[in-house]
């Protein structure tokens, strides 16, 4: 549920209280998102609120009523201040991240009816968001980094456009990992196209430069590999993801377009 800012209240006051403790919305996409998959956001700011509504008229007019009562405009220079990259869009609202009970809850909620996707030590941070974003298209229960890597850092959440709240995004170690076999994308797998996935299967890609760990690895189930012409090195992590889901998705578990 989104907390409106009030004509009386002090918005970059509150976002500079807030800015520490909150996930940073970098954008309108971002934003729409956010409050249309329930994100509590304190605070909202833009550097031009007619033009804001305008694109909400067009792209997302089921929130339109949400980001009229939550955004406040402030002058341009005050927006640019606020955040450390300026989007096109001159947007940015600050949100108050799950609680990880809540995303463990989700995650280890059984039976589950769509696959948790783990990227084992991910190095690159626009790789994991566009994951996140590919994750919550289609309806998967979460995704889990294991590694350094911050899932909720703010390059990653501007690469998931702000679908971290679609979907349950968590850091664990390998041995916490939830239920479920473990189906792990590698070179030395049966070919993916014979295999069919089961909806509570956990997912697991390795890194972009080592593939999977040995700890992963000892884990998994099964070892499975992506259709790849000899001599091609490697598909870029989103899109061994995507291939996955969607090989998954075949079966009938994921969302059905209208």
């Amino acid at each position: 549920m989104t907390d409106p800012v009030t004509a009386g209240s002090d918005p970059i006051g509150r976002w500079r209280r807030l800015a520490e403790a909150c996930v940073l919305l970098d954008g309108f996409h971002a934003l729409k998102h956010a409050v249309r998959f329930g994100a509590e956001i304190p605070v909202a700011v833009t550097a031009d609120r007619r033009a804001t509504l305008a694109l909400a008229d067009a792209l997302a007019p089921d929130v339109r009523d949400a980001l009229d009562a939550l955004l406040t405009e402030v002058p341009e220079a005050t927006y640019v201040s606020l955040v450390p990259r300026p989007h096109p869009t001159a947007v940015a609202a600050l949100a108050v991240r799950p609680s990880r009970e809540v995303n463990l809850e989700r995650l280890g909620h059984a039976p589950r009816a769509t696959p948790v996707v783990v990227l084992d030590n991910p190095r690159n941070l626009g790789n994991a968001g566009a994951v996140i974003r590919l994750a919550a298209g289609f309806g998967a229960t979460g995704v889990v980094t294991t590694g350094t890597l911050d899932p909720w850092h703010p390059t990653v959440v501007r690469g998931g456009a702000g679908l971290h709240f679609a979907t349950a995004v968590e850091r664990l170690a390998v041995d916490e990992l939830p239920a479920g076999p473990v189906f792990a994308l590698d070179p030395e797998g049966d070919d993916l196209r014979g295999v069919e996935l089961p909806d509570d299967a956990l997912l697991a890609f390795g890194s972009e430069r080592s593939g999977l760990s040995a700890e992963l690895r000892a884990r998994a189930d099964h070892l499975l590999a992506l259709p790849m012409r000899p001599q091609v090195s490697s598909y870029n992590l989103a899109t061994s993801v995507a291939m996955t889901l969607y090989h998954w998705s075949a079966t009938g578990g994921a969302p059905h377009v209208p």
